[in-house]
């Protein structure tokens, strides 16, 4: 089933799809486990520079993790270059791998996209993406990690 931008709004409204599993820790843990960087976008909902990520230009084929719990965010076939700055994908890799807010941050709306399994800041997804879906899901190089295939 593809996402569309309806579903997100739905989502982001009525409530999100029920992740397979959750992952919970404390921000010490977090903090721990993860790079001072990791933690400032994934646990406090920052965000990269534009065209400073890792993964900004990253072709290799394989999914997108998230860098908190390692679940399987996104898959490098529906990778795209959107000339944004930040890495850009049209849908989750399942229905249920990404949980949708409203963001009324900095004066504007948008929809923040998490981790559904550990809540992990992942960036926001917007309707101006290429078809089918419509969607560009735009996420920051810190929140994932690539597991490459081969």
């Amino acid at each position: 089933m593809i996402i569309t931008w309806k579903d997100v709004i739905h989502f982001s409204v009525s409530g999100n799809p029920v992740p397979d599993k959750r992952v919970e820790k404390t921000e010490n843990e977090w903090a721990a486990l993860l790079t001072p960087e990791q933690f400032r976008i994934t646990r406090k909902k920052g965000t990269e520079a534009p065209h400073s990520g890792a993964l900004c230009s990253a072709h290799d084929a394989g999914k997108y993790e998230c860098i908190c719990c390692s679940t399987p965010l996104f898959d490098s076939t529906i990778k795209f270059e959107s000339g944004t700055g930040w890495p850009s994908f049209t849908q989750p890799i399942t229905q249920n791998a990404i949980k949708y807010f409203k963001d009324s941050s900095f004066g504007m709306v948008r929809v923040e996209v998490l981790c559904n399994t550990c809540d992990a800041h992942l960036g926001h997804v917007f309707p101006d993406g290429p078809e089918p879906s419509g969607l560009r899901y735009c996420i920051n190089s810190e929140s994932m990690n690539i597991t490459k295939s081969e």
